[in-house]
């Protein structure tokens, strides 16, 4: 039997004999059931490099301390109150915002400013005036009572109780002072067929609008409120002393009333029996009764109120002359 020997490289030859000794892999401590699976090598995916060296897993959800739930809640509605109240407020406050404005739109300045209308006349016009536009100022039954003096001497116009006997008057226009859900509604809707403001005065007895003061300077001309004719002209006496007349007129078209007229100087053509026509016929100018008596009218005038006043009354009350 042939035995292969070494070739000596160095040398060019084959080397000496020399002893072979077999070799023996040492004893190992591997047990295939167990240590030779995990020696395979797994498979490999189709399309891929290698093994994945990393993974993500959902994050697990973090446990809540007992009542946290019942606690984010509860802030959670505290903040929908809080929305809420918010924009409550603000609805209220621009309700309050648009209230005011149609205050003062509907009212204007309002306040005592409201209240002084207009001033006395200057000096240079207490000349005599001229006749007054036509204009209804009042009304009783179916009377209708004219503006008695020039419209742009006009102080105030205003209405008071005048006594028991006296007819009450249906004021034309708009009452000046009156209450507020009164006057918002005038203000809105208007008045018909008048531009006229009056004022409520108070005091006296009967009919709240018994008695109809027509505001104006001194020595102002005025002018029948009717067509009719003059049944009697008598001195109006205060603690003793006279002070002007009183003017009685029969209204043509309503003989059952009778219009008087006061705090007056007549007129010198004006005798009993006199027929007038409203509005064209002066009968007299107006005095100044202040140191005899306190006008209520001096409240919305910037003079102390001097003024004509007028009352309807029955036919039948009246004393013959």
């Amino acid at each position: 039997m042939n035995v292969h020997r070494p070739y000596d490289h160095q040398g060019g030859t084959r080397a000496g004999g020399g002893r072979v000794i077999p070799l023996r892999p040492p004893a190992w401590d591997w047990s295939f059931e167990s240590d030779g699976a995990l020696a395979l090598e797994p498979e490999v995916a189709s399309g891929s490099t290698g093994l994945d060296t990393s993974a993500t897993v959902p994050r697990m959800a973090r446990p809540e301390a007992h009542g946290l739930a019942y606690r984010a809640a509860a802030r959670e509605e505290t903040r929908a109150r809080v929305r809420r109240a918010r924009r409550t407020t603000a609805l209220l406050v621009a309700a309050c915002v648009c209230l005011v404005l149609l205050l003062l739109t509907a009212f204007g300045t309002g306040g005592v400013a409201a209240r002084v209308t207009r001033g006395p006349a200057p000096a240079d016009r207490l000349l005599p005036s001229g006749p007054p536009r036509p204009q209804v100022v009042a009304i009783q039954d179916t009377l209708r009572i004219q503006t008695p003096i020039d419209q742009g001497r006009v102080t105030a116009i205003g209405y008071h109780a005048s006594g028991a006997d006296v007819l009450a008057l249906q004021p034309v226009g708009a009452q000046e002072n009156a209450g507020i859900v009164k006057r918002f509604f005038h203000r809105l809707f208007g008045q018909a067929g008048s531009g006229l403001r009056y004022y409520q005065l108070g005091g006296g007895v009967g009919p709240q609008t018994g008695g109809l003061d027509v505001g104006a300077p001194v020595n102002t001309d005025v002018y029948a409120p009717v067509d009719g004719s003059v049944i009697a002209i008598s001195d109006m006496i205060v603690n003793g002393k006279a002070y002007g007349v009183r003017i009685d007129i029969q209204p043509s078209g309503s003989p059952g009333v009778v219009v008087t007229l006061e705090n007056l100087k007549p007129d010198p053509a004006l005798t009993v029996g006199s027929a007038v026509s409203s509005g064209r016929t002066k009968i007299g100018r107006i005095i100044d009764l202040s140191s005899v008596e306190q006008a209520a009218l001096a409240r919305y005038t910037q003079d102390k109120g001097q003024h004509v006043h007028i009352e309807v009354r029955p036919a039948s009350g009246i004393a013959a002359p």
